[in-house]
């Protein structure tokens, strides 16, 4: 079970807001750099914040490694651009690059889970000197899809699918801040009718207390989904950008990580990681686990994190 960590422990971590690619990041940075072992910079998805790698900065920190968490771009104490454009994957990318710019650091391991993944697989792509190794998690490296991917998710999974929901500005910041406490705990996908049920049941996970969840709802509450929503709504656009790096694939030293019961491999299946990967370490299904793996199932996530880093830093 995992152990929750109070929260007066995560307020005392350092933080620091760093000017990058035209925005500032508030990054919380935790442990001593030791020769010869980059930073680990843990980047998390939606609709998360840093502090849901809360158990991951004091586990790889008290191991030895200096540790850099990002509030990313359009979260908590970051900036949060209005203009959907500013949510580009390579304008992400550039956010992490000026992060490592900021600390000194030339290369970095970057972990990331959910839309986090999809960036440093994204990083170690645009930016291969910066990333010394990758690891994601719920979410795996695809290849370049044959076209545009929305009309792809629309023709397969319907309008009322979350990705294609989500693209209409306003709808669903309206639908999921009108009760910040459901959109955290809900066990029911988001869609188009998912705000209709609002008689769902919330009764909290095992893995979160609440101390926790009000650290959640008080931070969602203040700076709303908008900035996490702006990510999905560059699907088509990350397509364009990126068509330079179509022939890629991740050389550095990867994992990929995720839960048996992650619905995210219903429709992005890990059936190509042999394809994009070329020095894999190591495809860790921890059996149970939902989406949210890194809060869950901490104990077994530290466990293979460091596994992995004693292999490459």
């Amino acid at each position: 079970m995992t152990t929750h960590i109070p929260i007066a422990e995560w307020n005392r971590v350092a933080t620091r807001d760093v000017a990058t690619n035209g925005i500032t990041l508030r990054v919380f940075d935790h442990g001593d750099e030791r020769p010869g072992r980059p930073p680990v910079v843990l980047c998390h998805g939606f609709p998360e914040l840093a502090f849901s790698w809360r158990h991951q900065l004091f586990a790889l920190a008290k191991s030895g490694y200096r540790v850099l968490v990002p509030d990313m771009r359009g979260y908590g104490g970051s900036s949060r651009p209005a203009d959907p454009d500013a949510y580009d994957i390579l304008t992400l990318c550039g956010d992490l690059a000026g992060l490592l710019d900021a600390v000194g650091a030339d290369d970095a391991v970057f972990v990331g889970h959910d839309w986090g993944a999809a960036v440093v697989w994204q990083m170690a792509l645009a930016h291969p000197e910066r990333v010394r190794a990758v690891a994601g998690m719920s979410v795996p490296v695809t290849p370049r899809a044959p076209a545009p991917p929305l009309p792809i998710l629309r023709g397969r999974l319907g309008d009322d699918f979350y990705m294609v929901w989500f693209q209409e500005p306003g709808v669903a910041e309206a639908a999921l801040s009108r009760n910040v406490r459901r959109t955290i705990v809900t066990r029911e996908m988001f869609t188009a009718t998912w705000p209709e049920h609002d008689d769902e049941q919330l009764t909290l996970p095992p893995w979160l207390d609440e101390d926790e969840l009000a650290h959640y709802v008080d931070t969602f509450e203040e700076t709303g989904f908008g900035g996490g929503l702006n990510y999905y709504r560059n699907l088509d656009r990350n397509w364009t950008l990126t068509e330079h790096l179509a022939d890629r694939v991740v050389t550095q030293p990867s994992l990929y990580l995720t839960g048996s019961r992650d619905p995210v491999g219903q429709f992005m299946p890990a059936k190509d990681l042999d394809r994009m990967l070329t020095d894999p370490r190591g495809h860790v299904v921890l059996d149970g686990a939902g989406h949210w793996v890194q809060q869950q199932r901490a104990d077994e996530v530290n466990a293979a994190l460091l596994k992995f880093l004693s292999e490459v830093g």
